[in-house]
């Protein structure tokens, strides 16, 4: 897992094809009009998912992780703990749902903040528990770019 900024994305732009492209449309694109859902930029390669809801207490949920899509998590408002913990070792919760690309998985996490212009990028092997709060609920808008690893 990368935890940075957006002014700070450029750093990160090498390790994959499509982050170039991924970071272009966070960077270009006016996030604040984007209506909830799938915007294409790729085709199934690199797509981008707008979600605005209420953050849940920390210590409830199941890790998540994916394996076709690497998530870059990106808070446009708001702000949400993102839990993480490497899914080696995490025990499954149910089996992998293929079709959605997620399994879910028992475990415990470390949490850190995302703010308003930060960005978090999961791998496949990062196991991830979004959209959390530690004592009050808050208002997120966030999009997460799927980027096929």
């Amino acid at each position: 897992m990368i935890i940075d900024t957006l002014t700070q994305a450029s750093r990160y732009e090498a390790l994959h094809p499509r982050f170039k492209a991924a970071f272009d449309f966070l960077r270009g694109t006016g996030l604040q009009s984007l209506a909830p859902g799938r915007t294409e930029i790729d085709g199934d390669d690199l797509f981008a998912l707008t979600q605005a809801y209420e953050t849940q207490p920390a210590q409830g949920g199941k890790l998540e992780a994916h394996r076709t899509y690497i998530d870059i998590q990106f808070v446009i408002s708001g702000e949400e703990l993102i839990g993480y913990a490497p899914l080696q070792g995490q025990p499954p919760a149910g089996p992998f749902d293929a079709e959605k690309d997620i399994g879910f998985y028992h475990g415990d996490a470390s949490f850190t903040k995302l703010s308003a212009g930060m960005f978090a990028i999961l791998f496949p092997h990062d196991a991830h528990l979004p959209a959390r709060h530690l004592t009050t609920p808050a208002h997120v808008t966030k999009t997460v770019l799927k980027v096929r690893a």
